[in-house]
């Protein structure tokens, strides 16, 4: 299975278009919109529903507004042909995906939780034996360095993860550290686009020995 991963496009979806080679399912880890309204929704819809990829998954971020604040408006407007998950999942040819689109707050952005217990108590709702999960916020030390100070994701997740043991957990948010990283049995991607100035992530899953395990190619660049 060829997964074609892409977040934080922020309204310019555009600018990929010509960059999404074939797949099998699209993803979108959240960001899609800037303010988050159901018009700014129904800007980015077109784009949406003509890619040419069998599967398509959506997972809200932080600029989403709409899908937290009048979430069955949002979701009827992507339709039937969009998987749309929160804290949900869904299985594909056999792969097992689970969505969530929770990160640790900051301003006063959309699905923002304190650290600590609220967190954790969204990744205790992901089932032992996902395949793929795609969250829109990074995890703690991977994929969440920026130009502040610090590291950005959160620990709760990456306690999760390492519990869990995803074959790929892909993830955006923070714009400056899009890449790939292999740590134990897990491949963890950014796949951020940052406002489509980087291209789509493309991450390739096969079994081996009894397992899934993925290969991911970060854009040229990237």
């Amino acid at each position: 299975m060829r997964l074609i991963a892409v977040a934080d496009t922020h309204l310019f979806h555009d600018d990929l278009t010509a960059k999404l080679p074939p797949g099998d399912v699209f993803i979108h880890a959240g960001d899609l919109l800037r303010g988050g309204s159901l018009d700014q929704l129904r800007q980015v819809l077109p784009w949406l529903h003509a890619l040419p990829y069998r599967h398509k998954i959506v997972v809200a971020g932080n600029h989403d507004r709409c899908f937290e604040r009048e979430p069955e408006e949002a979701v009827a407007l992507l339709g039937p042909e969009i998987v749309y998950l929160r804290d949900s999942g869904a299985v594909i040819d056999g792969v097992r995906f689970w969505g969530s689109p929770w990160q640790p707050a900051y301003n006063d952005w959309a699905f923002n939780l304190p650290r600590g217990a609220a967190l954790a108590a969204k990744w205790a709702l992901i089932p032992d034996g996902i395949d793929v999960l795609i969250t829109h916020g990074p995890p703690r030390g991977i994929g969440d360095g920026s130009g502040m100070p610090g590291r950005h994701g959160c620990d709760d997740l990456r306690r999760a993860v390492e519990r869990l043991r995803p074959a790929v957990h892909l993830f955006g948010h923070i714009h400056e550290d899009g890449g790939c990283w292999q740590v134990g049995e897990t491949l963890f991607v950014n796949v951020t686009t940052w406002d489509g100035e980087r291209g789509p992530t493309v991450i390739d899953i096969e079994r081996a020995g009894g397992r899934l395990v993925a290969v991911a190619t970060p854009p040229a660049g990237g």
